[in-house]
């Protein structure tokens, strides 16, 4: 079997898969979120953290409730690295300097996890499962949260409030993302993925040195990692690394994770608003914008241009041997479409068109589809820009679901798709001017700049994987990319509860032989027009200095 069949058999696959979990998973996301029943263990969640989970909260108290849980986890976590050298199972690490730890502490809150540190080296036991793993369920709840909050703004009328951030929070973590975190850990220890909490074990010579590893609750951590799209890595080669990521299966496995419950959430949404053909119209938008960069890569990295690329099937360098150029670009797109971050290839080592493709996928917003809630609330911005653009075009007040787009709605929507961009190129320019920042480039020229780019498009977008050429671990990247991503995450949730709040308040605007019909394959292109011209509108200056310079010089 040829490398390009098996790539091509692997991404049927994949979307078999997704086809089969698509309505049952979506449907009991709907219910969770929809039912008036606690379970005893959420029960006992709320009295422990004094909440009220049948208050109703409109959108300043929702995102009240979001800004204090999320600014006690970066202290929690920030403060946990700062005491590293001082706790049990620490395996010896010292304590973390505290760039890195304010850095950390920002990236996995966020849902970011971008590491500018080597995991087995850095982070002891009690750090990554008392820290980092927690972290990664309950910001992948946040974001889970807030699109349900935009959600139910469709949904209801006439009321300003959007449901309860507490209780949203918990189901997120109880009801969906541990369940399916420990049928997936499961499933990865199975397979040959490592689950202990050993110490660290010398395990031979290498190039005159000892060699050693360390080990750790990896599955489980690696199983939330996917499911909640938070990405980084307990090793620092990430699920390029056989204790992360054994076999071939695993790698098709761990990418079914990443993208089942962004693309699900899209069936949740239309059973909350009602009309499930509204929800097949969003996921028909992200699978397209999805597929078409699968194909682009795998044309990009599969495309021979000498005999040595020839002989090796592809762009191997910087591949995983088990897993290939196929399932390399798979994993490449469906990591930076969503808010994942995770990697089993450097994208650095890509060739110049196929990592401008990554950074484009982060550049739209990451919303096909998509991390865990933010890739459903972002598509839902961009439909209510869409919305706008074909009212402008015919005359027509443009509405919604029901709900006019009016001047607060448009205006709180432009602000959403202005602020990451703006954080992008604003640090990106400030790390290029200044005279220190630019020698943590691994190399010069157009490839340099985008190491430069990628990180801070990959940070303002809580996306977290790395180009693997530029030094991070730095006072001004540690502080800078920390600053990005924290105003990158927390900004746009501010415009996205705003704007909820906003729809909630209206009453219902029926439907007339002029309204436009957005669940129609015209809206669906229409929206997908929308998303790339605007994203190339603002970003294509910087891809031309990077990688587009890069991939039409070689």
């Amino acid at each position: 079997m040829g490398p390009v069949l098996a790539g091509v058999l692997q991404l049927v696959a994949l979307i078999g898969a997704l086809a089969l979990a698509y309505i049952p998973l979506g449907n009991y996301m709907a219910r969770v979120y929809s039912s008036d029943k606690h379970l005893r263990v959420e029960k006992w969640i709320y009295k422990g953290i004094g909440a009220n989970p049948d208050t109703e909260m409109t959108w300043p108290a929702y995102l009240r409730g979001i800004l204090a849980f999320s600014a006690v986890g970066v202290l929690f976590l920030y403060l946990l690295q700062r005491l590293q050298g001082i706790l049990p199972g620490s395996l010896g690490f010292d304590s973390v300097n505290p760039a890195q730890s304010f850095n950390t502490a920002a990236s996995f809150v966020t849902n970011t996890n971008w590491q500018s540190y080597y995991g087995e080296q850095t982070m002891g036991h009690v750090v990554q499962t008392a820290g980092l793993a927690v972290q990664n369920f309950v910001s992948a709840a946040v974001g889970i949260a807030v699109a349900v909050a935009l959600v139910r703004g469709f949904a209801r009328s006439r009321t300003g409030e959007l449901g309860n951030f507490w209780a949203d929070l918990v189901r997120g973590v109880v009801r969906i993302l541990l369940p399916l975190s420990v049928v997936a850990a499961i499933v990865l220890v199975a397979c040959g993925a490592i689950q202990n909490f050993s110490g660290i074990h010398e395990v031979g010579q290498f190039m005159g040195g000892h060699q050693q590893w360390n080990g750790g609750a990896v599955a489980s951590q690696e199983a939330i990692k996917e499911v909640g799209t938070n990405g980084g890595g307990y090793f620092n080669a990430n699920s390029a690394h056989p204790f992360e990521n054994p076999t071939p299966f695993t790698n098709l496995f761990e990418i079914f994770l990443i993208l089942v419950i962004p693309f699900a959430l899209t069936r949740t949404f239309g059973v909350m608003v009602g009309s499930v053909k509204q929800g097949y119209a969003i996921l028909a938008t992200m699978f397209t914008i999805w597929l078409g960069f699968v194909a682009l890569m795998m044309w990009t990295e599969f495309a021979h241009h000498g005999p040595a690329l020839q002989a090796a099937g592809g762009a191997m360098e910087g591949k995983e041997t088990r897993f290939g150029v196929g399932a390399s670009s798979i994993f490449a797109v469906s990591t930076t479409l969503t808010s994942t971050g995770a990697v089993d290839s450097f994208h650095s080592s890509f060739t110049g068109l196929g990592g401008g493709i990554t950074m484009l996928g982060m550049m739209l917003g990451e919303i096909a589809p998509g991390g865990t809630g933010s890739g459903l609330y972002g598509m839902l911005i961009m439909a209510v820009i869409a919305v706008f653009i074909a009212g402008l075009m015919v005359g027509r007040t443009p509405e919604y679901l029901g709900k006019k787009i009016g001047t607060r709605e448009i205006k709180l929507a432009a602000c959403y798709i202005l602020i990451t961009p703006a954080l992008v190129l604003i640090f990106t320019a400030a790390s290029m001017a200044l005279p220190t920042p630019p020698n943590s480039m691994l190399n010069s020229g157009a490839h340099g700049f985008s190491e430069v780019l990628y990180a801070f498009t990959s940070a303002a977008n809580n996306n977290g994987s790395a180009f693997a050429g530029l030094n991070a671990n730095t006072d001004w990247f540690n502080t800078m990319t920390g600053l990005a991503m924290l105003l990158g995450r927390f900004l746009p949730m501010v415009f996205v509860l705003a704007l909820a709040g906003s729809l909630a308040e209206q009453k219902p605007v029926p439907e007339t032989a002029g309204t436009l019909r957005t669940e129609k394959p015209l809206f669906t292109g229409l929206l997908v027009g929308a998303i790339l011209i605007i994203t190339g509108l603002t970003y294509f200056p910087a891809l031309a200095l990077g990688p587009l310079a890069e991939g039409l010089a070689s």
